[in-house]
């Protein structure tokens, strides 16, 4: 496992582009996972998995189109944990003064792109395949991001910035949809894994917490 997260991290060093600006300090010290009783806040740069509360499923994507609704690249539920598809990258909103590092504020509109195809979580009115919710997909890619990849990051509880293992919710900003997951399952193309959707009413069903990862330390101020 510590081996994994190692090539993670130096996969992250790599690849990380240009809409959050690097720094010297997070790039040297990439944190893995927490140390026992030590609260590890996500920062703009880390690359997690987000872990459904209710079924522990983690939300993932794979270069497999939808076939139906808009076509666009699906996000589903994983069931297993050891699976790098489910890997994401936390970045801002661009045009923002956000950099690499920084700590992420309860209401901060966010970007979640996809670590291996570089798409972006993205929502829209067309149905999803199997409740007939709002469809969330994987779309764009570096240089293509539009709002429908913005989702307002809600801390529940008294939290104020975002927290590994501290339940969250993210509210589309287009549609209104809270991220969503329930355990209705594909049965053939991604069989065993769960449908991911967007639905707008808060729900036990649309709480997320931050699992596995890399974590980027809090960038000090200078």
């Amino acid at each position: 496992m510590a081996l994994g997260f190692f090539a993670l991290a130096i996969f992250l060093f790599l690849t990380l582009d240009s809409d959050i600006a690097p720094s010297s300090t997070a790039s040297a010290s990439a944190s893995a996972a927490s140390s026992e009783g030590v609260e590890v806040q996500v920062t703009y740069g880390t690359v997690l998995k987000l872990m459904h509360e209710k079924t522990k499923f983690r939300l993932h994507s794979h270069d497999v189109p939808y076939g139906s609704g808009s076509g666009q690249q699906s996000v589903t539920g994983f069931p297993n944990v050891d699976d790098s598809n489910s890997y994401w990258i936390v970045r801002p909103e661009p045009g923002t003064s956000a950099k690499q590092g920084d700590p992420i504020k309860s209401g901060t509109i966010i970007r979640l792109q996809h670590m291996r195809t570089r798409k972006w979580l993205h929502s829209h009115l067309h149905a999803s395949p199997i409740s007939g919710n709002l469809e969330v997909s994987c779309f764009g890619g570096e240089s293509e991001s539009d709002t429908g990849d913005y989702w307002k990051l809600i801390i529940e509880g008294s939290g104020k910035t975002w927290k590994q293992d501290q339940r969250i919710r993210l509210q589309h900003i287009d549609t209104g949809g809270y991220l969503h997951s329930h355990d209705k399952k594909y049965s053939r193309i991604a069989g065993g894994q769960q449908e991911v959707c967007g639905v707008r009413e808060k729900r036990a069903d649309n709480v997320w917490l931050a699992a596995e990862g890399v974590y980027l330390p809090v960038t000090e101020s200078k």
